[in-house]
């Protein structure tokens, strides 16, 4: 009879222990319901940046090698025999010797156009005339000045000259200060016509082989980079623009463009080995400084180029363009509101913006 009333005693206290343990979790819940209804009416924070006016430039970088540039094949003509010849890495200078034939040193011009005939009688008028007058004057000798017509009275054009009773005293001079027999005449073979200041990079030939034939090749004397730009992209680049060359310790130098060949290689059937995909045109960098580069012989290296430039542009991160669904781009305010703008050049993150209502200083939305 006592176990009935226990068991009755147990059942109560289970149900309150039930009941206030309800009621606790619905204390809970409706506290923590309270806490995530105050977070959610909290807003999201806003990221704002401002347009900004600068400049803007459209750069790419391009492979390229550090060395002395292409070589030139230099081939001796007339007739002899060669019985000295320089060594690879061996310089010179205008009116200087490079090679000897039949003991008898065969000095340097610079010019474009090679000594195709003898030059020994006054009054021949040519390009040839004009590159021994143009670098015997750069030698110092004194060449007398040109007429403007020949002795038949027709005009002599710019790039042409008289050989004139001054001009042969003047290779008289220069013959003897060579220890050549002053006969002031000079013939084919006696004289080699380069573009510039040369560096040896190869010798092909022998001493006791005919001199008619391949002699040596040379570079440029100055250090360079070549980069072999494809050709419907060369019209570009323009020559003396300034670029940036970045060496492979990732240091930056400065350098100008020298030259664009006008020769384009590979992108045909017939297109050798490495010479696989489209056109290609070399285009010659050189280093502003050459002591940036003097501890360089060779070297693999990149190149910039800024191919346009936009000025005094306004701008935005590239994060603060809001992409329309009905198309086109869009600015958005901190209020909400979108301010429709027309883009322009991409750069480094920025983007040029314009449009009505897009002014300097003005507060947008960004991506954080």
């Amino acid at each position: 009879m006592a176990s009935r009333p226990s068991r009755r005693t147990a059942i109560v206290v289970a149900l309150v222990t039930v009941v206030v343990a309800v009621g606790a979790g619905i204390g809970v819940l409706a506290l923590r319901r309270d806490g995530a209804d105050d977070t959610a009416s909290a807003p999201p924070p806003v990221t704002t940046t401002k347009v900004t006016r600068t400049d803007l430039s459209d750069s790419r970088s391009l492979d390229g090698t550090l060395g002395f540039g292409p070589e030139r094949v230099v081939k001796g003509t007339g007739e002899g025999i060669v019985t000295r010849l320089p060594k690879v890495g061996d310089t010179v200078a205008r009116g200087k010797p490079l090679y000897w034939v039949n003991d008898r040193p065969v000095p340097v011009l610079f010019g474009d156009t090679p000594l195709f005939r003898t030059l020994d009688k006054p009054g021949l008028v040519g390009s040839d005339v004009r590159i021994v007058w143009d670098n015997l004057k750069a030698l110092g000798y004194a060449t007398g000045t040109q007429p403007t017509r020949a002795k038949d009275g027709t005009k002599i054009d710019p790039g042409r000259a008289l050989l004139t009773d001054a001009l042969v005293a003047a290779i008289k001079k220069w013959q003897q200060a060579l220890d050549l027999e002053p006969t002031g005449r000079i013939e084919v073979g006696q004289a080699v016509v380069l573009s510039g200041p040369v560096r040896v990079s190869a010798v092909k030939a022998l001493p006791g082989d005919p001199v008619a034939g391949d002699l040596l090749a040379v570079t440029e004397k100055a250090k360079l980079v070549t980069v072999a730009v494809e050709a419907t992209e060369v019209a570009t680049i323009r020559v003396g623009a300034a670029v940036a060359v970045t060496l492979p310790d990732s240091s930056e130098i400065p350098g100008r463009v020298a030259s664009i060949s006008h020769t384009v290689q590979g992108g045909g059937p017939d297109a050798g080995a490495g010479q696989d995909g489209p056109p290609k045109v070399d285009v010659l960098v050189t280093p502003v400084k050459a002591a940036d580069v003097a501890k360089l012989d060779a070297a693999s290296v990149q190149v910039t180029f800024t191919t346009s430039t936009r000025k005094n542009v306004l701008t935005v991160p590239v994060g603060a363009l809001v992409a329309l669904r009905e198309g086109g781009h869009a600015l958005q305010l901190p209020d909400g509101g979108l301010l429709a703008v027309e883009t322009g050049m991409f750069s480094r993150g920025l983007v040029e913006v314009s449009g009505a209502g897009v002014t300097e200083g003005l507060q947008v939305v960004t991506a954080g």
